[in-house]
């Protein structure tokens, strides 16, 4: 598993060490990776796949699934690096893995994806990304099912909405919130908060990724990684005050929307839905 030490992967690779599967775990920073608790209880390579990805697929072990989370330069939604650089580097990557026999390709994509599109976004919808990050995840599944027709393997794209939980980015919405929170602030600031998203715990994350590794044949292709449930992001902070027992001032209307998103849009997670509802 690439990006072994980041937000996701951290949690992914607990989960999935829980579930009693062998896991290599790659990742740029062995001094972070060390930092975690599952370090003694895996293979680790240290390895930035950007400048040299052999070492990932040249170790001892012949893994049965490659889940590919490693993306550099988030959050920064609108760099051209995300084409520029990280989109041939991963496709020659995750080729490479094709090559070397690696038969089922797990990767992470983004509901940004979709663009601009407005309300429950399906499985089957259609993209139209208008971020440089977006398009260049979109193109890099779109490449990956061009390569299926030529060397086939199974390809398991885990589209993911919005999350929060331990290890978040501190730029992240709650992971602010809980700072000013923290340090007494007097009041926090954030948008008008109307705007409805699909919000999921990292854990339950996690808990997909592994659920969906194990069932490839039920469930591959675009996958919607996220709750189904849209929460505006009003609600979603005053839970969050709640829970803390905070009485902090939330000033509303400070930040403007992002005008890369929609004002409501949220997954509908079919085939995840699916595979729980058969596996009970």
């Amino acid at each position: 598993m690439t990006g072994a030490t980041g937000f996701v992967g951290r949690h992914v690779v607990s989960t999935l060490l829980g579930r009693g599967h062998s896991v290599v775990a790659v990742a740029r920073n062995g001094e972070k990776a060390r930092s975690l608790p599952w370090f003694t209880q895996l293979e680790f390579i240290s390895c930035d796949l950007h400048q040299d990805f052999r070492p990932a697929l040249s170790g001892g072990s012949h893994p049965d699934a490659l889940i590919h989370l490693a993306w550099p330069g988030l959050p920064n939604y609108r760099d051209f690096f995300h084409l520029g650089r990280n989109l041939p580097a991963d496709l020659s990557f995750l080729e490479a893995a094709v090559d070397a026999g690696v038969s089922q390709i797990m990767v992470a994509g983004t509901c940004l994806e979709y663009g601009m599109e407005y309300g429950p976004l399906t499985e089957q919808g259609a993209t139209a990304p208008i971020t440089a990050y977006g398009l260049a995840k979109d193109a890099l599944r779109k490449s990956l099912e061009f390569l299926q027709q030529q060397k086939p393997f199974t390809l398991q794209w885990m589209r993911l909405f919005y999350m929060y939980g331990e290890g978040q980015n501190p730029k992240s919405l709650l992971a602010q919130l809980d700072r000013a929170i923290d340090e007494d602030a007097p009041f926090f600031n954030m948008s008008a908060g109307d705007q409805l998203r699909d919000y999921l715990p990292i854990n339950d994350v996690a808990a997909n990724f592994a659920l969906a590794l194990e069932n490839p044949l039920a469930c591959n292709g675009v996958i919607n990684c996220c709750s189904g449930a849209p929460i505006s992001v009003l609600d979603l902070v005053s839970q969050r005050r709640r829970s803390r027992s905070s009485g902090i001032e939330l000033r509303r209307g400070h930040f403007p929307y992002p005008d890369y998103e929609p004002m409501a849009f949220w997954g509908v997670p079919s085939k995840l839905n699916a595979l729980k509802l058969s596996s009970q």
